[in-house]
């Protein structure tokens, strides 16, 4: 069954000061969905280095979406469509790594602040920014 996949951008706003944006973003962690492993990565350096969380603060956060989130491994197959991924549709390498991750996890949401809101995504991926204003 298709589901969604967070880019870190998204997940951050849990552990921000902006009420609306953690209020958007705990709620579709709540629905469930899919990060990688590289998204754990990018947590813990944000958290670590802009945020100025302590150590233990940043595994309690990593451990939260570990808990409520399925962690998707790293792989060779990963990166090989990952630059696929990153020719095609001109993504950074790392933006195409979580893209990449997304499909192979069969999700057909990925929620991101960061990359082009709309962007389909080999016709089953769709790129949907939770924080866009809606008309």
């Amino acid at each position: 069954m298709p589901g969604s996949f967070f880019d870190s951008n998204v997940l951050l706003y849990v552990a921000s000061a902006d009420a609306a944006k953690a209020e958007r973003a705990e709620a579709l962690i709540a629905a469930g969905g899919s990060i990688s492993v590289q998204v754990l990565n990018e947590v813990a350096n944000v958290a670590r280095r802009k945020m100025q969380l302590s150590w233990s603060e940043t595994r309690s956060l990593l451990g939260l979406l570990r808990g409520l989130l399925t962690v998707q491994p790293l792989t060779v197959e990963t990166h090989e469509t990952c630059l696929v991924l990153a020719e095609r549709y001109r993504l950074s390498v790392c933006d195409g790594m979580i893209a990449a991750a997304a499909l192979l996890a069969d999700c057909d949401t990925l929620w991101s602040e960061d990359m082009q809101d709309g962007l389909l995504i080999e016709s089953r991926l769709r790129v949907s920014n939770p924080f866009r204003a809606t008309a």
